[in-house]
This record gives C-alpha cells, structure tokens and sequence, in this order.
C-alpha cells in the first residue's frame, strides 16, 4: 500500500479529505501509482498530467523521501520506504512567479 499526498485543491476536486492510500500490482512506479489514483479517482484525470501523452503537468512536482522525482523517469521504481508504505509519495503544486 502506497500512502500519497495529494495538494488541497486536488482534495477538494477528488472529495476526499486525507491521504490516499493505494495499492499498485508489481514494483511501484510514478506511473502506476498515478494509474491507481485516476482509477479510484477519475475527476482527477488530467489535472495530475495530460491526458494524452500522460507527461507531469508543468506546475505539478513529485518528491518521496526528501527527493524531487519529477524528472525521473514514470517507470524508474519509487524509493523502497515509499513502495514500504512507511515515507508518503508527495504531489505538490509548484509556485510560479516573480
């Protein structure tokens, strides 16, 4: 089980007021991850990343235990704590501006 935090606005668009928790068949990946999340959750389809070419929205930014993986490959395997379920995959919202 995969615990991931999503951003508030997701939250509200999903209802759903806490942490999801998810479960990924083999080694857990950005993709399958975020595969499991728009399945349990299809308002969130597109939010997250495109719908067509399934690529991280620009102002969207991925971490697990203290690392920015939003560059990493959707296939690269997560960090161990993380597929453990003990660190939480986190989604945030980047900030823009000057």
């Amino acid at each position: 089980m995969i615990r991931v935090v999503l951003p508030a606005h997701l939250r509200t668009l999903a209802r759903f007021d806490d942490d999801v928790i998810v479960k990924v068949e083999g080694p857990a990946t950005q993709r399958l991850v975020l595969d499991a999340i728009e399945a349990r959750f299809p308002m969130l389809r597109g939010t997250i990343r495109d719908h067509v070419t399934h690529k991280r929205r620009a102002f969207v930014r991925f971490y697990a235990c203290e690392q920015d993986l939003s560059n990493e490959s959707p296939d690269a395997p997560l960090p161990d704590a993380v597929a453990a379920g003990t660190e939480p995959f986190l989604v945030v919202g980047a900030m823009a501006g000057g």
